[in-house]
């Protein structure tokens, strides 16, 4: 089983809870399933750039033309997708391992997804709508907020998106261990909220080390 691990929080794993919920679930993960493969990708070493004009053009431009040719400036553009979309498309679960920042994800995890979910690549655009070429089935969200957040919270600007992005390339297994109210000074169950979600972490590595 291949497991890709995108680490989109700049903090050391000292002061960082969404850090620490990883480790939690790795130790787990690896001990029930020692033959896991992980690729560990953090987004603040290997920074995906925005999208440009020229990137659209050359990951949409057979979408609208199949004669289409893209240009020298276009493949340039698409130099990180090419580089870093297969990692994807290898893997059989996702982690994500983030803080909440303004309700919602960093931008930098939001720029990885729009480099890497793109089609001919990790999808097949048709009339009847995306076609799924990639083997991921299960998409981990081990998240941190100082914010505390409860279920289907209007200012929760993270989950929605999540389910709608994967949900568009036939995702629709979402599993959440989130460490909220870790803001130290307003909450005095801080400590309370994390162990809580550090146990749904290795409950769901546990759920993942025994997939076939």
């Amino acid at each position: 089983m291949n497991v890709l691990h995108v680490i989109a929080n700049p903090r050391p794993a000292e002061t960082s809870s969404s850090k620490k919920l990883a480790l939690e679930f790795f130790m787990t993960l690896t001990e029930k399933n020692p033959d896991v493969i992980v690729n560990n990708v953090d987004l603040y070493q290997n920074k995906p750039p925005f999208v440009t004009a020229e990137a659209l053009n050359y990951f949409w431009g057979a979408v609208a033309d199949p004669a289409y040719i893209p240009s020298k400036a276009e493949e340039t553009a698409a130099n990180y997708s090419n580089n870093n979309a297969q990692a994807l498309v290898d893997a059989d679960v996702l982690v994500l391992t983030l803080p909440v920042w303004l309700n919602s994800m960093p931008s930098i995890l939001k720029a990885w997804l729009d480099q890497v979910i793109v089609p001919g690549k990790v999808f097949n655009m048709t009339p009847e709508g995306a076609i799924p070429i990639h083997h991921l089935r299960t998409v981990v969200l081990l998240v941190s907020s100082d914010e505390i957040y409860k279920e289907g919270d209007v200012l929760d600007g993270l989950t929605p998106d999540i389910r709608a992005i994967f949900g568009f390339i036939g995702v629709d297994d979402i599993q959440i261990a989130w460490a909220d109210g870790q803001n130290t000074i307003r909450h005095f169950d801080s400590v309370e909220r994390f162990d809580l979600a550090a146990e749904a972490a290795r409950e769901i590595a546990e759920e993942v080390a025994e997939m076939a």
